[in-house]
């Protein structure tokens, strides 16, 4: 019975109660009746077995000398009503008294699920009402059920049902149970563009959170759910995507989900208009404060005359300029990016006008929802704090980096007015999300044999924002394990140190002919020098050993072919004859002799990045300079440089170019030699086609064989991939062609052993090698894997050769 039906009857009884002759006797009844009340003495409860009869009577009191007329009991019976406490309330006269009947409600003994498979008892019981030694409310049970209902619909199960029961106890008392089916999964069978030209339905599925159900692992999908938040969000996405790309009209008009029954999920259809495409025409800075030159702040600007116009860009420049301006001095400078479209040229014009704005101080910065993550965590992502100068930009870039931060499912910052007119608060809304991983990996490359990892990780350490790991691995040909700490924040700046202690074993194989195991630990410390571009130190220091079977390390020359060797007497001339029974190179058996050393290495990286995304790069540069000085003690001296260089475009619709070069020199310094194991090694990291350690610098004479490494190399790459349009885009699919060139060369190791009295003649040569080849990459929900197929076109004759390639892994 729902609680207006219960207060019409109870308002037909008070009706009756006050009847009294009123459809006799007309006015004079309701007097004489409203009188009678005016005059009880005694208002009597009955019925009541939990609550206290003196309870009910306070929902009648008056103050002194004021009448108890019908008004006043007609509020207290839907006071009453509205405790949730009773049932039913009926109020009868009987002689001077006023007589109050109550049917209490009964008491929730328990709060139960059944049927609920896909969520968990805790996360319904926290989102009902109705709650274990709380009374029972019929409309708080149907509001229940609503909210339940509206549970599995965001997680895409719209044939849910669910029914309440309500099981009677003894001494009024009753079971609570809530009987749920939940059905099958409804998701998002297909997604359709409609207008758009500039871009594949494919290319702008990828913008999309929203994905589409790809029957081979729906069991492992979980953004393929219907959910209409994520749909409108999407909108955004798509909008904010063209933008970027120059798009300056662009229109999302509308989203729209229709629920086919035949497919049993929902078809959503997004319907774009893209218009024309622009570019920035002129850039300016217009300063209306003084004292703020704005020649000096050109070099902040993100927008370029001429470049592709970038919503995005526009919006890093005001953020830029905004924080340069405040660094002068004017924290309150407001920064307007004005547009002057040329529908003609197909250009926009930029001014970014700075102007004095109001003086308006952070009164205080409340943070919200975080259940575990500290406070400091979530402050230090300001670079402002209470009673600073309010600056929007600033704000801005406080949200997108607690975002980044991957912590929270939600970041959302809002303001409110403060005490004074001159006073603003800051609400930090976030909403928690597990920052742990337990995985288990495994996995088989041509390179490493099959393998095995197990690893544990934390990126919200006890929820201090420190992040750490520990890994183990065991495969055919590589073993070994990893303890990870890092620190974002020392000593309250923004600078981020982290410790690594590592241990790796490396068999022999057909690479190779000797086993190698490391142990050492490492210390790093970085920043950003701004949003492209960030250094790194660090310093290692680890212990290096190879081992050989007997067989590949037996060869001794007599004392008469020594003695030649050394110019003493006539003596006998050596030969290589002792490589007839197998023997690893000369250069492995002299690092094997020398027993372990010790490598003490300082080192660096500069890093330049502008790609769009750092897991699937669509546009955008990354390049890095990595300097290691070995010789800082321990028993190895060497300067390695490397350099890489990535540019990523767009091709043509889904369609991107990888253009890649990388190069390498190492090289000796003090008295101490070059041993063999500094060297580059290089194969399909190099030049795709041949094995690892396939090219460069090898021991002919050797068994295996053996590559002896090189200490300079260049190589350069060229890649177009493209996702497989007839597939769903959860299948993480995409095909590539590509052409590989480079060499490794210059061999500067030992070659001659004074105790065997041999000389080593590498084969060495700078000639490049090159391959063509294809390959596919699959985004697998067992991790990426890739398979390439290449083919050398330009090869030695003593080079190692692998066409096929596979590697990849597993996390479940």
């Amino acid at each position: 019975m729902t609680l207006w039906v219960r207060w019409l009857r109870g308002l037909c009884l008070v009706g009756a109660v006050l009847s009294g002759g009123i459809l006799a006797a007309g006015f004079g009844a309701v007097a004489t009746s409203t009188h009678a009340f005016a005059q009880a003495s005694q208002i009597v409860v009955e019925g009541n077995r939990r609550v206290e009869a003196e309870t009910v009577r306070s929902y009648f009191r008056t103050n002194p000398g004021e009448r108890l007329d019908s008004f006043k009991i007609d509020q207290a019976l839907k006071a009453l009503y509205a405790t949730g406490l009773f049932q039913d309330v009926r109020i009868n006269q009987s002689g001077g008294r006023l007589v109050v009947t109550v049917i209490e409600n009964p008491v929730i003994n328990r709060v139960a699920f059944e049927g609920n498979k896909k969520i968990k008892d805790d996360q319904l019981a926290n989102e009902v009402q109705s709650r274990a030694r709380g009374t029972l409310s019929r409309p708080t049970v149907q509001a229940d059920v609503q909210r339940v209902v509206e549970i599995y619909r965001r997680n895409g199960r719209f044939d849910i049902r669910v029914e309440p029961k309500i099981i009677d106890l003894p001494n009024n008392r009753v079971d609570l149970v809530f009987e749920i089916h939940e059905g099958e999964k409804t998701g998002v069978k297909k997604i359709i563009f409609v207008g758009n030209k500039s871009y594949g339905d494919q290319r702008l599925k990828d913008e999309i959170k929203t994905q589409e159900t790809f029957w081979l692992f729906s069991f492992l999908q979980q953004a393929d759910i219907y959910d209409p938040d994520r749909i409108e969000a999407d909108r955004d996405l798509l909008r904010r995507f063209y933008l970027k790309h120059g798009f300056a009209d662009v229109r999302v008009v509308s989203a729209v989900s229709v629920y086919d029954p035949t497919q049993k999920g929902f078809i959503v259809t997004y319907t774009i208009e893209e218009g024309d495409r622009y570019k920035f025409g002129k850039v300016n800075i217009q300063s209306n404060i003084s004292v703020v030159e704005p020649n000096g702040l050109y070099s902040r600007l993100r927008a370029a005359p001429g470049a592709i116009y970038n919503a995005e860009a526009v919006e890093k420049s005001v953020e830029n300029l905004s924080i340069e301006v405040a660094r002068r001095g004017y924290p309150f400078a407001v920064v307007r990016p004005n547009g002057d479209r040329d529908p003609q040229t197909k250009t926009i014009n930029v001014a970014f006008v700075i102007d004095d704005g109001p003086r308006i101080y952070i009164e205080r910065i409340n943070v919200r929802g975080n259940t575990r993550t500290r406070d400091y965590v979530i402050r230090r992502e300001f670079d402002v704090g209470e009673g600073d100068a309010y600056n929007r930009a600033l704000i801005d870039r406080a949200e997108r980096r607690l975002k980044n931060l991957n912590y929270f499912k939600n970041v959302k910052i809002t303001n409110e007015p403060g005490s004074a007119p001159d006073r603003i608060v800051i609400n930090v809304d976030v909403e928690e999300q597990p920052t742990g991983e337990f995985s288990i990996a495994g996995g088989y490359s041509t390179a490493d044999g099959a393998m095995a990892e197990l690893s544990v990780a934390e990126r919200n350490l006890l929820g201090q924002g420190q992040y750490a790991r520990f890994a183990v691995q065991y495969g055919q040909r590589a073993r070994g394990f990893e303890l990870s700490f890092a620190e974002p924040f020392f000593m309250g700046y923004r600078l981020g140190v982290g410790v690594d202690l590592y241990a790796k074993q490396t068999l022999a194989s057909n690479y190779i002919s000797y086993d190698s195991s490391t142990i050492g630990i490492g210390l790093r410390a970085g920043f950003q020098l701004s949003e492209e571009l960030s250094f790194q130190a660090r310093y290692n220091i680890y212990r290096q050993e190879i081992t050989l079977p007997d067989y590949l390390n037996n060869c001794q020359f007599s004392q008469a072919a020594l003695d030649f060797q050394r110019g003493i007497g006539p003596g006998v001339q050596p030969s290589n004859g002792c490589y007839s029974d197998g023997e690893a190179s000369l250069a492995v058996r002299k690092e094997l002799a020398a027993g372990p050393v010790l490598v003490s290495m300082l080192g660096y990286t500069l890093a330049y990045s502008t790609l769009d995304n750092n897991r699937n790069p669509t546009s955008g540069l990354y390049a890095e300079l990595k300097q290691d000085f070995a010789g800082v003690g321990g028993d190895v001296n060497f300067i390695r440089t490397t350099g890489e260089m990535r540019t990523y475009h767009e091709l043509f619709s889904d369609v991107v170019g990888v253009f890649k070069l990388q190069g390498g020199n190492i090289a000796g310094w003090g008295s101490k030699d070059l041993r063999m194991l500094d060297h580059f090694q290089m194969g399909p990291n190099l030049v795709r086609g041949f094995a690892p350690a396939g090219i460069g610098p090898r021991d002919l004479l050797s068994t295996n064989q053996d590559p002896l490494g090189g200490t300079m190399f260049w190589g350069a790459s060229v890649e177009a991939q493209a996702p497989f349009s007839f597939l769903p885009k959860d299948a993480g699919l995409k095909g590539a062609v590509f052409a590989d060139v480079g060499s490794l060369w210059d061999y500067k190791g030992p070659t001659t052993w004074d105790v065997t009295g041999e000389k080593l003649n590498p084969a060495d040569t700078s000639s490049p090698r090159a391959s063509v080849g294809v390959g596919l990459i699959w985004n697998s929900p067992f991790g990426p894997l890739r398979f390439d197929y290449a083919v050398p076109l330009l090869k030695q004759d003593y080079d190692r050769v692998q066409q096929f390639r596979f590697g990849g892994g597993t996390k479940f």
